[in-house]
């Protein structure tokens, strides 16, 4: 399940689980006809750590979310990963993360139009995604889905003008902060909750840091009472300090 019909990614794929199903925040709000029609159409793969879900510049065909796992959407191009001439390879910019319970790409599959970024897995990830067929077919007939959707777009276009901000950010805490409520963004990522696993270099390659200025930070950040620092992870404990650090 990609944009490259003939990927290990795409050959990996398989129908959801109950229980996969079942942390899909927008299959609740269907009605039953429209809940069966996108659960027969969405598949899961198990992506591992590098394997992209879609690369800029190639045609959308599904609309992805994350079940488990961590992604990065940045502008990585195709010759860019692939290791290009330095004279054609763009500097490599991160977006945002994707944590888990998030879909992305709606604004793309809306428009037909080949994707403006690249989404890959930071670690072993559980992703998921319907056709851009079963999209229109529920965009054209589902009021809650499109509602959803609206409400996705919504929250998304607050998401990145809040990461514009973040470019500007010369203080590593500052930065970490901001990469860190991204991702615990109770709309976009339902299924965080208040810990994340994250290890301190999938946050340093997401805040565009070295994981030694993200150390630091986090220790900042723990020491002001805003994160508690676990075995494998953060635990948010001020959301609204680390999305306005002063």
């Amino acid at each position: 399940m990609t944009t490259i019909e003939h990927s290990p990614l795409y050959q990996r794929a398989r129908a959801a689980t109950d229980s996969e199903l079942a942390g899909i925040p927008w299959l609740a709000e269907l009605n039953d006809e429209h809940r069966l029609r996108a659960v027969a159409a969405m598949r899961v793969s198990e992506a591992e750590p590098g394997d992209y879900l879609c690369r800029m510049g190639k045609p959308v065909t599904y609309w992805f979310g994350l079940i488990d796992g961590l992604l990065k959407m940045s502008n990585e191009a195709e010759e860019t990963a692939s290791g290009a001439d330095s004279n054609t390879a763009t500097t490599a910019v991160t977006f945002t993360g994707v944590a888990p319970g998030g879909w992305f790409g709606e604004g793309t599959l809306l428009k037909h139009e080949p994707y403006r970024y690249s989404i890959r897995a930071l670690r072993a990830s559980v992703v998921a995604g319907i056709p851009v067929e079963t999209f229109d077919w529920l965009l054209a007939n589902s009021f809650s889905f499109n509602r959803f959707v609206m409400n996705q777009l919504n929250e998304r276009l607050g998401q990145f003008i809040g990461a514009l901000e973040t470019d500007r950010l010369s203080s590593p805490e500052h930065r970490v902060a901001r990469s860190l409520a991204s991702l615990f963004h109770p709309k976009l990522y339902p299924n965080v909750g208040s810990m994340l696993r994250i290890t301190q270099y999938e946050l340093a390659n997401l805040a565009g840091l070295s994981r030694q200025r993200v150390n630091e930070a986090l220790r900042v950040l723990e020491s002001k009472g805003w994160i508690e620092l676990t075995y494998g992870g953060v635990r948010v404990l001020n959301l609204q300090s680390l999305r306005s650090p002063a």
